[in-house]
């Protein structure tokens, strides 16, 4: 039962804390399943571990545990994205320095600005 629950693509923000260092991280769509890390490679490996513990939680509980995605009805999750050689290469560079696979890095850095946009819009 909870790998199933493991395997819904809930939205994960990432949030660079400025003042302490690290980053905060946390699902939306799961009340209160909040984790941090000083890396962002240990902040998404923690993410991990806290989802997991929020389920096995509610599971417990008999909280309900969203199966749908908010808003996910006709979003597969993926997209292509053509850009040039030269930001491809600083993207992978940066997520080896971080410790984590390039689609991790790209999906941190559009979470984090995303959440910048929403509350500065």
């Amino acid at each position: 039962m909870i790998d199933k629950y493991m395997s819904i693509p809930y939205r994960m923000e990432i949030i660079p804390d400025v003042e302490e260092g690290g980053y905060t991280v946390s699902f939306p769509d799961l009340p209160g399943c909040i984790t941090c890390g000083e890396t962002l490679a240990e902040a998404v490996k923690n993410a991990d571990d806290a989802r997991r513990t929020w389920i096995e939680a509610a599971i417990e509980e008999g909280i309900a545990i969203p199966e749908d995605v908010t808003g996910s009805a006709g979003y597969s999750g993926q997209f292509k994205l053509r850009m040039p050689k030269s930001l491809h290469r600083t993207l992978a560079e940066h997520a080896r320095e971080e410790g984590i696979s390039m689609n991790q890095y790209c999906n941190y850095l559009l979470a984090r600005n995303d959440a910048l946009h929403k509350y500065h819009a």
